[in-house]
């Protein structure tokens, strides 16, 4: 026979062993939800680093584009005055005289007055530049006279495109040592200092510059590694990416606007190319214009 007693105590420990197991149970659970719950900010946290990381090279890559770009513009701009100043003076000149040979035949006072408008074009004031001999302009010391109040050679750049060496080094650096990769605010500051004189060193198209640009990154201290950052950190850094990207558009869209922009996008391909065949339609109206003038002699 089954003892009550002994009965009695058993059912007794089903009791309280019941609530236990349902505590510990729901415990199990809340625990597991937390689990998932973390599991899912990381997933989320990762995926936003990702995005981070890709915004950023994507700027990275646009900043590359906009500063080739202004370089090429630059460096046309001056090419173009140096290479074929001399050719509009010329032409200024050539229609001078010729407006001057016809008021003279005819002795008409509209022909005497487009003679007096011709000589001065040829004849303007002069401004700041011309004043100063081409030394400053409205930005201040021009490269040229930087160069020789710090004894540098003054040189003006061999082409409008830098060489396609110069061309892999600057990219190079550019994506290694961009300050837009740095989160302390030190180390952006020294990734600015050093992409600055990565910049002149292109513009100038000094590839053996770059190239010791190039061994100065390497033998430097490494990047800092990416810091786990909060979320709220990591969507600041995207709005701060899009900023910057958005005054990157509206520099790009002010040098593809200006005079010096529209004509290298006539020669994307080859803009050295253009000055070339510039100067060859400039030497056409050159000698058209003197062969007027000494039609007009005879």
């Amino acid at each position: 026979m089954t003892n009550p007693e002994a009965q009695q105590q058993a059912q007794q420990s089903v009791s309280e062993a019941e609530p236990q197991a349902e505590s510990q149970e729901r415990s199990e659970e809340a625990r597991s939800a937390e689990e998932s719950r973390s599991a899912e900010e990381a997933q989320a946290t990762e995926r936003l680093e990702r995005a981070v990381r890709a915004a950023e090279q994507a700027l990275i890559e646009f900043e590359i584009a906009v500063e080739t770009f202004r370089v090429e513009v630059e460096n046309f701009s001056r090419l173009h005055h140096q290479r074929l100043g001399p050719m509009y003076s010329r032409l200024d000149e050539l229609d001078a005289l010729i407006a001057e040979a016809v008021a003279q035949r005819t002795g008409d006072p509209e022909d005497l007055r487009k003679a007096r408008e011709a000589r001065g074009l040829v004849q303007p004031m002069p401004g700041v530049e011309e004043l100063f001999h081409g030394w400053i302009d409205s930005d201040g010391l021009s490269p040229e006279a930087a160069a020789m109040l710090t004894e540098k050679p003054v040189q003006p750049p061999p082409r409008v495109r830098p060489s396609e060496e110069a061309r892999r080094i600057y990219r190079e650096l550019a994506r290694k040592a961009h300050p837009d990769l740095a989160e302390e605010e030190a180390e952006r500051e020294r990734r600015g200092a050093f992409i600055v004189r990565v910049n002149a060193a292109y513009a100038a198209g000094d590839v053996e510059t770059l190239r010791a640009l190039a061994e100065e990154w390497a033998a430097g201290p490494p990047p800092p590694e990416r810091r786990a950052s909060r979320s709220e950190e990591l969507y600041a850094r995207l709005e701060w990416l899009a900023e910057r990207k958005e005054m990157l558009a509206a520099v790009a869209a002010e040098l593809e606007s200006s005079a010096i922009g529209a004509m290298i996008k006539m020669a994307p391909e080859d803009p050295d190319g253009l000055l070339d065949e510039i100067a060859e339609q400039l030497l056409a109206q050159v000698s058209e214009k003197e062969s007027r003038l000494a039609e007009l002699a005879r």
